[in-house]
């Protein structure tokens, strides 16, 4: 029951209007809850944003205090409601969408109005007495959402991009695993889905690691596009409204919350309304998403059958794979990193066109650019965590499947050119088109090659590099 007890008063540009006591978050807060229905994902659910918020204002409040644009009780209070944040706390207060008009002010303004009401009341005061601590005053002092929610979307991402690199180098790890498990299975490799020419399975997850190890430094450098910020450019560039000496004071200060090494934009103008370093990030996780897809297509066909496919490998079974077919088991764990792959590749173009549309001074589509590139970070995370837990690491190779496929392929025959000639393996291969029987024992029918010396050609360790075969 709305009883006025159970509620305070707040006013704004657009009139007063009743805020629940118990909130932390005050009346510009609320007109977001009412505004922005969706995505229905909430502010509260992104951690990370939420400590990127708390980082900047925290750092803000330092810069403000040396600037005196606040006094020190007030910075004191502030730096104390960011802790907090900080360490996870009152993430529940902050119920918005995503998704919103406004170039992320509904956000800076959460942030603004819980921080002030836990500085009042670490300063003895009651919530909503913003003669005290005013979020738009003292919080958000030298600060316009233009700066700190864009730098808010870096320090975010810092943190995401720390957690997300342990998950993409456990999967190179047990990728790295099987290729040292399977080093020794000689199979038929394929081009354009043909026979080619034997190489080893654990050439065929050597090359998957490789693919992805690949990936690790485009992450990492476009990471570091993230510490550059444009704390103190205000609402254009121009730094109104902030005392000469707070930009400089504000970056040391985010160096000394964080100790990475965070830099100040050469042009803030130009940095207000730029998001290169979103599309640089989401283009590098774009990248490894095709890589990933590529992999799991391959899992797919190199598991498929499993009588009528290639079957040179065991994928771990999961689930029953139809609703009407009997003993069928599908491959549901590449399945559905396919689709995250494809929903990661889906968001770049997303990404890209929201930074397309930043008119003028500024982008007011960061919103939607910073949900996107979350999403598809907690995408990716999930996804490899499942992928290789679930599939990768329970993964068997079907030894004498491959075997026999690389003895009944044309394919070796290439192994054979420089030994026996050009004009023999072109005999032997005509004629196992032509009468469906292997070169293997074509080979040893026309007394080309011994036995031995058709296995001594045929040893795994032969597949991993250039020889020099002597028979």
């Amino acid at each position: 029951m709305n009883n006025k007890q159970n509620f305070r008063t707040e006013t704004d540009l657009l009139g007063s209007r009743e805020v629940p006591e118990e909130a932390l978050y005050g009346v510009q807060t609320c007109r977001a809850i009412e505004n922005f229905h969706i995505s229905g994902q909430l502010l509260s659910n992104y951690h990370n944003f939420i400590k990127g918020m708390a980082i900047t204002k925290k750092a803000a409040a330092m810069a403000n205090v040396e600037v005196e644009m606040i006094t020190p009780e007030q910075g004191d209070a502030i730096i104390w409601a960011c802790d907090q944040l900080i360490s996870g706390k009152y993430h529940e207060q902050f119920p918005i969408d995503m998704i919103q008009g406004g170039a992320g002010t509904s956000t800076n303004m959460a942030a603004n109005e819980v921080i002030a009401n836990l500085a009042l009341e670490r300063m003895g005061h009651k919530r909503g007495e913003y003669q005290y601590c005013s979020p738009n005053d003292v919080v958000n002092a030298s600060q316009s959402t233009n700066d700190a929610y864009p730098c808010a979307i870096h320090m975010a991402m810092c943190l995401e991009h720390l957690e997300f690199m342990p998950r993409v180098e456990k999967m190179i790890e047990s990728l790295d695993k099987k290729s040292k498990e399977f080093a020794h299975v000689i199979k038929m490799g394929r081009t354009q889905l043909q026979d080619a020419v034997p190489m080893t399975l654990g050439q065929t997850f050597g090359g998957f690691a490789a693919s992805l190890r690949g990936e690790l430094a485009n992450l990492r450098n476009a990471a570091d596009e993230f510490l550059i910020v444009n704390m103190g450019a205000t609402a254009i560039g121009t730094g109104i409204c902030s005392r000469p000496g707070y930009s400089e004071a504000c970056i040391r200060a985010l160096r000394k919350v964080t100790g990475w090494n965070i830099s100040l934009a050469d042009n803030l103008i130009e940095a207000t309304s730029a998001t290169s370093c979103m599309i640089q990030y989401s283009s590098s996780m774009k990248r490894l998403a095709i890589k990933i897809n590529k992999m799991c297509n391959d899992l797919r066909l190199l598991s498929s059958g499993p009588r009528c496919g290639l079957n040179e490998i065991h994928l771990p079974e999961r689930q029953p794979g139809s609703s009407i077919m009997p003993g069928k088991v599908n491959p549901v764990i590449p399945e559905v990193m396919n689709q995250v792959c494809y929903k990661v590749i889906g968001n770049d173009m997303t990404i890209s066109l929201a930074s397309d549309n930043g008119q003028l001074e500024l982008n007011v589509m960061e919103p939607v650019i910073a949900y996107t590139l979350f999403e598809s970070i907690h995408l990716l995370e999930n996804g490899l965590d499942t992928l290789r837990t679930l599939c990768i690491d329970g993964i068997v190779a079907n030894e004498e499947r491959c075997r026999q496929l690389v003895e009944h392929s044309i394919g070796i025959v290439t192994m054979l050119n420089p030994i026996i000639g050009y004009k023999q393996s072109t005999k032997i291969a005509k004629e196992a088109s032509e009468t469906g029987r292997g070169v293997y024992e074509l080979v040893l029918e026309h007394k080309l090659l011994t036995k031995e010396q058709l296995d001594e050609i045929l040893k795994p360790e032969n597949m991993l590099q250039p020889v020099d075969i002597k028979l």
